[in-house]
């Protein structure tokens, strides 16, 4: 957004200086991007008096001139075609840096003959394209610095431009008018009033106009009035001066005009030429597939929805965002229809967007125009043109009607310290929602029509502050509320997923972060993949369930690298899922997957493929790890995306499940596209029971100072029996003595007969009390071997 100097002061009655200004608009939250200040570049030229100018006599084309400066009479050669004595002139002394010409100006020789400096014409001070003649002033005193003279004569030439950025929401701010209200209510001036008095109209308007029911929502207001007898040339020096100053190349007087209601009060306006209209003009929806070559010489094709102006032969506009060639007015216009509507913000970005079309006006309505001043500013745009073009005015005719944007909300003067720390009087705050347009009624206060913004009480805090200045804050230590040490902020199953993640990654698994949502053919395959889990509106095909597991993305990661030729893989992720759409319906998981050989290819033969008791040694760390009991059972029973015969459940108990580790069902690996046996483990963190004790002490180490004795048995059994039984049967007969039960060996086949295995066991005894004796031995192992031929009805091998 940019604006002059003298353009806010049409609006704020200062006696602030430029910097100061500056400082405030940055500190409002409409931060100065640049400013450009023509004095600066002129602060060094002065005015002088030509007192006498004669032929260079090696030139025709030059002349020597004596000019009266404040340091003396100066001589200074110029081929300027109107160098005369008499004449008022701005001179630029040796050491002055000419911007036009982009030159520091010497003491030189022409022709043999020196020269004291230069006298300047307007291209060269970069005023204008003019570089016929040097610049000869009407008046001024010898001396006199230039810039004084343009501000006391042409204040436009020197009038400081300032350009700064607008957050989306300060749509308000993209008038001229609405940077002065912010200004005015930080103290910095006090806001001009511009009432806006209504022209009256002479005779009924020849063009009608309409809104269709169906787009009524994105055009809630359309008013217009015919202008008959005007005369569009070009616009009067000062206007066409801001429009310069902004960067706008001026056109005419209609077209002007209309441009500067954008930006001096934010109110986008358009003139057709009212004898091109064919019939009425109605606002509604494109069928699609319409054309109109708009003003920027470009045709455009409509989408159907789209809304568009038309007359009874077709579009004549692009409405809220461009007017079309066939409607716009040229220097033989005489008679116009000035239109004034109110759009829909969503609506006209879309269109926008669709046709990509950047205008002024689209930038406005996109981001809100005051509703309230869709007719004043057609009025006071009506008022311009009398003034400026002439002609005569017709009543004013309106469709639609203002929509209603009426709100309020409470003003708590006490939430200014709670939400932004800063202590400001509740008159204060009154006096500046009043100064920025609210109206207050007891505590309610009303959003005035230009602040879409303002949604909620907060907002009313954000502007009271945000005119008070932020820069008031000032840092304080918070006082600590409890004494002593705080409560531990991360919550039990929070510590066991951190855990949890440390541990897996420790034995060398890759940590993934994988989307939440996952297709349903995916979800299917372990259990999910049902409408409760299903989303409303998913970003794409592939991701429309929640996911009942964290295997699904696991493998699809895996895919993922086996298709670009890592085969050897160990991955895991730690998160929710989820087996129901209602909250409380998920689950946190730790699940590890391990694909491929256990380390590369090797010559010794050291590596190998993984196996189920890769992943039950993995699980059954990270249990430990997260505190879990040591003694635990290995029962089957799992869903059917495990291998049937090759996975374990480890329960405390039947129905008390802490995970799952095996190897997964061929069927599942195939639909997902791995390639190899994969092995996997999912671990249910929030099962494993609590702690009986917390504290943050550890139990005491326990050291034994007798040694421990091993031996080892071997029990024939059948086929079917399982070693789990086994170890449990050995490690019941001395829960005090024996310390630890393995299997170290199996044995199938050969004397044992069909249906028999051999399974030998070693045992570990632990005294505390004495050393064993022999016959303590003896006693301890013949209590095993009872307890495990009871158990499976196996016999000790021979």
């Amino acid at each position: 957004m940019k604006f002059t100097l003298s353009w806010l002061k049409d609006h704020l009655e200062t006696e602030a200086s430029l910097d100061e200004i500056l400082y405030t608009l940055t500190d409002l939250g409409l931060e100065v991007e640049g400013v450009t200040n023509p004095a600066d570049a002129l602060k060094d030229f002065t005015l002088g008096f030509v007192k006498a100018a004669e032929k260079h006599p090696d030139a025709d084309r030059l002349n020597v001139c004596q000019v009266e400066t404040d340091e003396g009479v100066t001589q200074i050669i110029c081929g300027a075609p109107n160098a005369r004595a008499g004449i008022t002139v701005v001179v630029a002394k040796p050491g002055t840096y000419v911007p036009g010409i982009d030159t520091t100006i010497g003491v030189g020789k022409i022709r043999g003959i020196e020269s004291f400096g230069m006298m300047c014409s307007e291209r060269e001070m970069e005023l204008s394209e003019e570089h016929d003649g040097i610049i000869e002033l009407p008046s001024g005193e010898v001396g006199q610095s230039f810039t004084d003279w343009l501000a006391e004569h042409q204040p436009a030439k020197v009038d400081p431009v300032i350009e700064i950025a607008i957050t989306p929401n300060r749509a308000d701010a993209l008038g001229v008018r609405g940077i002065a209200r912010d200004l005015a209510a930080r103290g910095l001036g006090r806001l001009i009033d511009k009432p806006v008095d209504p022209v009256a109209g002479t005779y009924e308007s020849p063009v009608k106009v309409s809104i269709d029911e169906d787009t009524l929502d994105g055009c809630p207001l359309f008013t217009g009035r015919v202008i008959r007898g005007v005369r569009n040339g070009p616009s009067p020096q000062w206007l066409q001066d801001r429009l310069k100053a902004i960067g706008l190349r001026p056109i005419s007087a209609l077209v002007d005009i209309t441009n500067f209601f954008t930006f001096d009060q934010n109110r986008p306006l358009h003139v057709f030429d009212a004898d091109k209209v064919k019939g009425n003009l109605r606002v509604h929806r494109a069928r699609g597939g319409e054309t109109l070559q708009a003003l920027d010489e470009k045709e455009y094709t409509f989408e159907p929805g789209m809304m568009v102006i038309s007359d009874d032969e077709g579009p004549e506009s692009i409405g809220g965002i461009m007017g079309g060639d066939p409607t716009g007015v040229t220097d033989e216009t005489t008679n116009v229809f000035l239109e004034s509507a109110f759009w829909d913000v969503v609506q006209i970005a879309m269109t926008g967007r669709a046709l990509k079309i950047n205008s002024d006006a689209r930038y406005r309505f996109e981001r809100g125009v005051d509703p309230e001043f869709t007719e004043p500013g057609l009025e006071a745009a009506t008022a311009m043109i009398l003034d400026l073009c002439g002609g005569e005015p017709s009543e004013v005719v309106i469709a639609g009607a203002v929509p209603d944007h009426a709100r309020a909300y409470k003003l708590d003067t006490d939430r200014v310290q709670s939400l932004v720390g800063m202590e400001i009087a509740p008159e204060t705050q009154r006096e500046t929602l009043t100064a920025l347009g609210f109206r207050l009624e007891g505590d309610m206060a009303h959003v005035p029509s230009w602040r879409p913004d303002v949604q909620g009480s907060a907002d009313l805090v954000e502007e009271v502050a945000r005119i008070a200045s932020l820069t008031g804050l000032q840092g304080k230590p918070l006082p600590r509320l409890d004494p002593g040490v705080p409560k531990p902020v991360l919550t039990d199953a929070q510590k066991r997923m951190g855990i949890a993640r440390r541990q897996v990654a420790a034995l060398g698994y890759n940590e993934c972060v994988t989307y939440s949502f996952i297709d349903q053919a995916s979800a299917a395959l372990f259990g999910g993949g049902t409408e409760e889990t299903m989303l409303e509106n998913p970003i794409s095909s592939d991701m429309s369930h929640m996911r009942p597991a964290l295997l699904p993305g696991l493998l699809q990661a895996a895919a993922r690298n086996q298709a670009r030729g890592f085969m050897d893989l160990a991955l895991f992720e730690c998160g929710p899922a989820f087996h129901g759409g209602e909250p409380g319906e998920q689950h946190n998981l730790v699940t590890g997957l391990l694909i491929g050989r256990t380390g590369p290819r090797d010559v010794h033969g050291a590596a190998r493929a993984v196996d189920v008791y890769d992943v039950k040694a993995d699980a059954e760390a990270v249990l430990a790890a997260l505190g879990a009991p040591a003694k635990v059972q290995i029962l089957r029973g799992a869903q059917d995306w495990w291998h049937p015969g090759r996975h374990g459940k480890i329960c405390l108990g039947p129905k008390k499940v802490l995970g799952i580790f095996g190897e997964l069902h061929p069927k599942v690996l195939t639909a997902m596209d791995i390639k190899g046996p994969a092995m996997a483990f999912t671990l249910w963190p929030d099962a494993i029971p609590a702690p009986r004790k917390s504290g943050a002490t550890r139990s005491a180490l326990a050291l034994h100072d007798l040694q421990a004795v091993e031996r080892d048995f071997a029990f024939v059994v059948d086929a079917e029996v399982e070693a789990l039984t086994l170890v449990n049967a050995a490690q019941g007969a001395d829960k005090a003595l024996i310390s630890d039960v393995r299997v170290f060996d199996e044995f199938i086949g050969g004397s044992l007969g069909e249906g028999k295995k051999s399974l030998a066991i070693a045992v570990r005894l632990q005294p505390t009390e004495k050393t064993l004796t022999d016959a303590d031995i003896e006693a301890v192992s013949k209590k095993i071997v009872e307890k495990v031929t009871k158990a499976t009805g196996g016999e000790l091998r021979g």
